[in-house]
């Protein structure tokens, strides 16, 4: 799922094209994708754009008479960039925003059919699709604390949660954690203050830092290579490849639909944390620190 650093890419790129253009038309691929009723489709069209901003993980465009475009692109949703008018595609293609400067595609790679979009009137009802989780780039150390020791959550959910903190997901928690040096299941009300400050700095730095590569990346073009897997990641995705700190082999657990990629000797102290499937089928072969592996 395209998180923090990537949507704002995609904000400055698409800001850059529409800003200041005039919505013309929305042709619609998929009849799941739009999850709203009023206002019309027929309704936001022929305003124009006054700016774009990020709502947790969802990208909003304004237009004028507070009229807003609310695009969730949730696992497998991206966007394309083409000349106005352009011929959607349609094995992925849900939506096509016509611009007067342009076309830009709305797709879902994924058949599980989650991206959505929601053409919203009036800030109030805007408001209310605000998970309410904070922005760290706009909190003090001691804000972020407060807020990390009010959750009942490990500090991978925590992260992760929206409702708690805005724009993080699972790729970028893994990497914040990494650098702070914490466990991904240590309880957040539990960390000192020293810990508190370490994972501070660590989610500020990471995600500024990936923010700028990501923008070097695109080179002045649309961005269209949006993946939750990058080579310069240190651990996510990178199961049993070597810790770029210390050289032992990244760990991960498997749950639901996510998993966590973690270093044992950077972030639990050489302790192996359980996968509950394989510790049932292991049971007490189950290995308990990274020594036991190698």
């Amino acid at each position: 799922m395209p998180e923090l650093p990537d949507l704002t890419v995609y904000l400055e790129h698409i800001e850059q094209r529409i800003r200041g253009e005039v919505l013309t038309g929305i042709r619609l691929l998929s009849p799941f994708v739009l999850r709203t009723v009023t206002p019309s489709v027929e309704e936001v069209c022929g305003r124009k754009v006054l700016g774009c901003s990020r709502l947790a993980k969802q990208l909003v465009i304004e237009l004028e008479s507070e009229h807003y475009l609310v695009i969730h692109l949730m696992i497998s949703g991206r966007l394309q960039w083409r000349e106005a008018g352009v011929r959607l595609p349609k094995r992925n293609g849900l939506v096509g925003f016509d611009f007067s400067s342009g076309t830009m595609i709305f797709t879902e790679a994924s058949k599980k059919k989650r991206a959505s979009l929601r053409l919203v009137q009036g800030a109030a009802q805007l408001a209310e699709l605000d998970p309410g989780g904070l922005e760290v780039a706009r909190l003090d150390e001691g804000e972020f604390a407060v807020r990390l020791h009010a959750t009942n959550h490990t500090l991978k959910r925590a992260l992760t949660d929206q409702h708690v903190f805005a724009g993080i997901g699972n790729a970028y928690s893994d990497e914040i954690l990494l650098h702070a040096r914490l466990s991904p299941f240590k309880q957040a009300r539990t960390l000192s203050d020293e810990e508190c400050s370490r994972l501070y700095d660590a989610v500020r730095g990471v995600l500024a830092s990936w923010t700028d590569l990501l923008r070097e990346k695109a080179a002045g073009e649309f961005p269209s290579k949006v993946t939750a897997f990058h080579e310069e990641m240190a651990v996510h995705g990178k199961y049993k490849k070597p810790c770029p700190v210390c050289g032992s082999p990244v760990q991960r657990i498997v749950y639901a639909q996510n998993e966590a990629n973690y270093c044992a000797k950077c972030q639990t102290g050489g302790r192996l944390l359980s996968d509950r499937s394989l510790a049932r089928l292991l049971k007490d072969s189950w290995p308990k620190r990274i020594e036991d592996l190698e």
